[in-house]
């Protein structure tokens, strides 16, 4: 710590106190030392030091460290935050400097200049945001177009396709989410067979509720919550994995090796989704036509074989292929995203984890997106 005295020896320095003392119309004269070890001497008193104008003369201060002058720096702040202000006289050329340079280093605040937007601002802004917004959709259409063309070389060249890892891919993604999926399946066809029992019923409708849950689960729920669920927590999985070895530079060590980070990381990600997420909407289909049928059972007296019977003689073969055209779809969406989002990830954990969020969002509004489309589409050709 800086200190700044007139001549004197190391015994008295230790034993200069401060002092505070009145000098008439609102002066105040401050002498001794101000260091480290007397501020307590006179730390109430500054304290308690108020007014439109508080004057202090240093004529008498001896001793002044980095510890006094920040106190007095602080006195001023404070001060001036109460609408007065602090008048210093009579201090030395050094005392002076010590005073200068502790107020110079005092942390400033950071605000945000307020910017009134013009038209053309606006504009700007909002420029500037559709064209991010092509760039990174952009971008995903380069990361699908790098998937198929690994794919078809993969396809020339079979003997370097990864089947240990398309395995263990499929485990991970398709196994493991068997159980969340059909509970998923299972509690979305009691709710609609309950919701759809109280609504029917009003008008001695109960039989068509068989109708309402295959057409909903069949055609749209059952594939698209379980892809909803799929990029919960596949994108998100992805993206963790391929940003961690980004992170690490394990990408870069697989280029030195001459090993395509494409080949042994994206297309096994993306075949086992495109592989499993059939599967586990099949799951969801039956799980949720199941539990419509106990739920249409306790609620409605419709019996397992009446449902059945109902269920296959009224529900066309186009609901079920509606449902799994869109599949395959859904799992380029999730698994082109979230290895996208992998290597867009920085050098920090902050990076990582905003592109985690940023996958599981994106993918789901993209999913939502594809749905919608497909809807129409399918409208538009009677199907």
């Amino acid at each position: 710590m800086s200190q700044v005295s007139e001549p004197s020896s190391p015994r008295s320095l230790t034993r200069q106190r401060a002092s505070l003392l009145p000098d008439g119309a609102g002066r105040w004269a401050l002498g001794g030392g101000l260091t480290v070890r007397t501020l307590s001497d006179v730390l109430e008193q500054l304290d308690a030091l108020d007014g439109p104008e508080v004057a202090l003369d240093l004529a008498e201060l001896r001793t002044l460290d980095t510890a006094g002058a920040y106190l007095l720096v602080q006195l001023d702040e404070r001060l001036r935050a109460q609408g007065g202000s602090l008048r210093l006289s009579g201090q030395s050329p050094d005392h002076q400097a010590v005073l200068e340079r502790v107020a110079e280093s005092m942390p400033k605040p950071e605000t945000d200049a307020v910017v009134k937007l013009s038209l053309m601002g606006w504009f700007d802004q909002l420029g500037r945001k559709v064209v991010a917004a092509l760039d990174g959709f952009t971008q995903v259409l380069a990361m699908l177009g790098l998937f198929l063309a690994k794919l078809v070389y993969l396809l020339r060249h079979p003997s370097e396709f990864r089947t240990t890892a398309l395995v263990h891919h499929c485990h991970q993604v398709g196994w493991k989410a068997v159980p969340i999926v059909a509970l998923m399946g299972f509690l979305i066809g009691v709710v609609l067979a309950f919701q759809g029992s109280v609504q029917l019923r009003q008008f001695g409708a109960e039989i068509f509720v068989v109708d309402l849950i295959a057409i909903s689960i069949l055609r749209e729920l059952g594939i698209l919550l379980t892809a909803i669920i799929v990029a919960g927590r596949t994108a998100s999985s992805f993206t963790a994995a391929i940003g961690s070895m980004k992170m690490r530079e394990e990408i870069d060590a697989m280029r030195t090796l001459a090993i395509d980070p494409a080949v042994a990381l994206f297309v096994p990600r993306i075949l086992a989704l495109l592989i499993v997420l059939p599967i586990l909407g099949m799951i969801a289909n039956v799980m949720g036509l199941f539990g419509g049928a106990m739920m249409a059972w306790i609620e409605l007296g419709i019996s397992p074989g009446m449902f059945v019977s109902r269920l296959l003689d009224d529900t066309s073969l186009d609901h079920v292929i509606v449902g799994f055209v869109k599949a395959p779809v859904f799992a380029l969406i999730i698994g082109v995203i979230g290895c996208h989002a992998g290597m867009q990830v920085g050098g920090n954990a902050e990076s990582l984890g905003t592109q985690t969020s940023s996958a599981v969002v994106r993918a789901i509004f993209m999913v939502i997106v594809a749905d919608a489309l497909f809807s129409v589409f399918f409208a538009i050709l009677g199907i």
